[in-house]
């Protein structure tokens, strides 16, 4: 059972909503341990001193700040506790913007926010407000230690809450050498490009992206844990591209076809689902 990680109030102007903060996401990543070749027992990590040579238990392990190389300040626990963030327990919404003006760059993690005892009727009216308005929220928002900008959106009846980055954590593309680069382009291969894009397009389902080495690691880790041979496929070998208007042709028609295959079960399908109708 998930259970809350965060209870707090959102708040903007003198409305004030208590609510709940959930996880909305989790990592399901293959986690390997590091055995010994030799016996198969887990490999230990500790916490060495290597001046003192001897290991450090967590009581004696403080937090440092290196300020210039191989100098460090020390930080208390008490002196992190005493520098609080803004607001507290709270997500204070400070605007409401268009959703389409945030650069997807800026994101973190995702939170689902619920509403708390008696914060449904005020939860249930702004959630109702952004929907009708289009508008999702910037938010400032401190969970643990570290105080975040936020944006608060509305999906279906949850708002769900993603921490964002600082701008001056965003690096600028700009001073990446690798775009200074000039080239000519020729109508026909823009147009080709854009038919490629168009041939391509679908609504987004994130059901037809599953994680396929994910899916694979779980493959040779379910034969080996069966005593079976494991099989690797070999990879798929790439052409090298010589003429790019011709790979732009070759890559239109191959997803023609490929969304011709695709469409043609279902409409295989269909005339018997109607004539089991007719017969009924």
């Amino acid at each position: 059972m998930v259970r809350p990680i965060w209870k707090g109030a959102l708040s903007f102007g003198l409305v004030y909503i208590p609510v709940k903060l959930y996880p909305a996401t989790e990592k399901k990543e293959v986690r390997f341990h590091y055995l010994h070749r030799e016996c198969h027992t887990p490999v230990q990590y500790r916490r060495w001193c290597p001046v003192c040579d001897t290991e450090v238990p967590l009581s004696d392990i403080v937090r440092g700040y290196e300020y210039e190389k191989g100098r460090y300040v020390v930080i208390e626990e008490q002196e992190l506790a005493a520098a609080p963030a803004d607001g507290g327990r709270s997500v204070s919404l400070l605007d409401f913007v268009d959703l389409a003006e945030i650069d997807p760059v800026y994101y973190e993690k995702s939170y689902y926010l619920v509403p708390a005892e008696g914060g449904q009727k005020a939860y249930e009216l702004l959630r109702e407000a952004m929907a009708e308005t289009g508008k999702v929220a910037v938010a400032r928002v401190a969970i643990r230690t570290r105080e975040s900008l936020a944006v608060v959106r509305v999906k279906n009846r949850a708002l769900v809450m993603s921490t964002m980055l600082y701008p001056d954590e965003v690096r600028n593309p700009q001073l990446l050498p690798e775009l200074d680069y000039q080239v000519q382009l020729h109508d026909n291969e823009r147009k080709m490009a854009q038919s490629l894009v168009e041939s391509l397009a679908a609504p987004f389902d994130p059901a037809r992206y599953p994680d396929r080495r994910r899916e694979a690691l779980l493959e040779i880790i379910r034969a080996k844990v069966a005593g079976e041979a494991v099989v690797t496929p070999r990879p798929a070998e790439t052409a090298r591209v010589v003429d790019l208007v011709e790979a732009l042709k070759e890559s239109i028609a191959r997803a023609k076809e490929e969304r011709k295959q695709a469409a043609a079960p279902k409409a295989r399908k269909a005339p018997a689902r109607k004539r089991k109708e007719a017969g009924a």
